[in-house]
């Protein structure tokens, strides 16, 4: 599967009648702050139905207008590029009604009623230097990294997901209201069954692809390294899954003065360790860099063995994060996958890049031709 066209219209700053991809590497150069990240944005969203950056949709529309669009065109097939009757068209668009920002989306045509009919069909893998956030940041963004990897694997778990954070919603109201009145204690018991039911089903995905990208990784990590170090991911659930249900009663009080669930699948994490030791706390810039790198590209593999078909690598000004070496073995590893990359110094870029490949220049939102 690979992007062929795109067509972008105050989408951020973008305003591209067309722009056109080969299946394998499209250098998108220009200065800071020209639009390459929003265009790597623009086919994130037409292949997930959710922002690159940020969490709302109203981040894509520029101020002063009241209208995102963006069109892309997927190609499938292993033969010539662009054969005839393969692949299809999906429009996006975030409009403004009122004080909010409704986001919409068809297939060829046909409108999409929930963002979960998209995952699976254009399998995505991004990689940016704020990407060394899943190493150093909070047990958040590696929760993010999961269900995004995840979801685009199994429908299945995209649902599970949504059900159990309906039902947290729904346990921390009552949490609320349970701290002036004392009469709906019984109901709570309706949503620790839920959460119990699908925050269980949740930890077995999520431990089960935590093991396959961990040992995927270790390869890839061994083979950058040269042998010389070992990475490990392992998944830390918040709640053992045996215990889950006493948990939540447990903490029934403490979670009723706090008005919000203190424990369960929420606040999982995933540990990375490299020679055993701890690579948020420990690790130096260059390790974190590494862990990263490994991440992403053992991502590209199980989505490969899982779907038999690569994804497509949006790679945000990555080069300027790492050396030479690095470099060289993140191009031999994406030879045979379509990459949109951006880079401000076309020269360094095109002095590795082998094979065919296309370059696009960008400037205040429009491709310069």
């Amino acid at each position: 599967m690979w992007i062929k066209t795109l067509q972008a219209d105050a989408f951020r700053n973008l305003c591209v009648p067309q722009a056109e991809f080969l299946p394998g590497i499209n250098i998108l150069y220009g200065d800071n702050a020209q639009g390459k990240t929003n265009l790597l944005e623009a086919v994130y969203f037409c292949a997930l139905g959710r922002p690159l950056r940020g969490e709302h949709c109203r981040e894509l529309v520029p101020i002063g207008t009241h209208m995102a669009r963006v069109r892309a065109e997927f190609g499938s097939g292993n033969q010539e590029y662009g054969i005839k009757g393969l692949g299809f068209t999906v429009d996006a668009c975030i409009q403004q009604q009122g004080s909010k920002f409704v986001k919409s989306i068809s297939v060829d045509r046909v409108p999409v009623g929930n963002t979960r009919e998209l995952f699976g069909k254009v399998p995505v893998v991004s990689f940016s230097p704020e990407d060394l956030r899943l190493i150093k940041a909070g047990p958040a963004e590696r929760r993010r990294f999961m269900d995004i990897e995840i979801c685009q694997l199994s429908p299945v778990y995209y649902k599970d997901l949504r059900v159990y954070y309906r039902a947290l919603r729904q346990r921390n109201h009552l949490l609320k209201g349970l701290q002036k009145d004392k009469g709906q204690l019984d109901s709570l018991s309706v949503w620790d069954e839920q959460l119990a039911q699908y925050g269980l089903r949740v930890m077995k995905t999520r431990s089960a692809f935590v093991e396959k990208i961990s040992a995927l990784a270790r390869t890839v990590h061994a083979e950058i390294t040269q042998g010389k170090e070992e990475l490990n991911l392992e998944y830390r659930p918040d709640i053992a899954s045996d215990i889950y249900g006493a948990v939540l009663d447990k903490y029934r009080q403490r979670d009723i003065a706090l008005g919000s669930t203190s424990a369960g699948v929420h606040r999982d994490d995933i540990v990375f360790t490299v020679k055993g030791m701890s690579a948020r706390s420990f690790g130096s810039q260059g390790q974190q860099r590494t862990a990263a790198l490994s991440v992403k590209l053992a991502e590209i593999e199980l989505i490969k063995a899982r779907t038999g078909k690569p994804p497509i690598l949006l790679l945000d000004d990555v080069f300027s994060e790492l050396d030479g070496h690095r470099q060289r073995f993140l191009l031999r590893q994406i030879k045979n996958v379509q990459t949109l990359l951006t880079c401000t110094g076309l020269e360094d870029v095109l002095a590795k890049v082998k094979g065919e490949h296309r370059i696009i220049r960008i400037k205040n939102g429009e491709i310069i031709r």
